[in-house]
């Protein structure tokens, strides 16, 4: 499997249960990347998406123990021995960070947006694939910039 995760300097990945920022060019590229495949995410995170609705084109598989969370166009796992069962090997973990913790060990590569910024307050966090020596990088775009913030998409395999 793999997984997208955006995340500051310090590897925070969200605050006050959002992201930490909205990057219009890494929404794009996020939408490149996942349309076409299943995406494996949390209610939470879920909640985040516009209308709070899955996301069109791609398979929404969504891990939660809430009895009688069904939303309209995804599938709900209530554990994750039954979602890994059904999940296809190009699925996509999108978070949050206890959907991230329990699946990183099942994920092959990994498609980080580095944002060079750190923001107060958060919350969540993604670990640091830089510390682990399981992950390396494999390729690593140039520099963008947008709403002042510098940014780079990041490409990390498991060795």
């Amino acid at each position: 499997m793999n997984l997208i995760v955006a995340v500051d300097r310090n590897w925070a990945i969200g605050k006050d249960g959002d992201q930490l920022v909205y990057l219009s060019e890494d929404l794009k590229h996020f939408k490149a990347l996942t349309t076409g495949h299943p995406v494996i995410l949390g209610r939470k995170t879920l909640a985040t998406f516009p209308g709070g609705r899955p996301l069109k084109g791609r398979r929404n598989m969504i891990l939660s123990r809430s009895p009688g969370f069904a939303p309209e166009g995804a599938e709900v796992f209530q554990n994750l021995p039954a979602l890994l069962e059904a999940a296809p090997e190009d699925a996509f973990v999108l978070g949050g960070a206890s959907v991230y913790a329990a699946l990183l060990d099942k994920c092959d590569t990994a498609y980080v947006t580095k944002i060079e910024a750190s923001f107060p307050g958060p919350d969540c966090f993604f670990p640091n694939l830089d510390r682990l020596p399981q992950w390396r990088v494999t390729d690593e775009g140039p520099a963008l910039e947008e709403q002042g913030l510098r940014f780079r998409y990041v490409t990390y395999r498991r060795t």
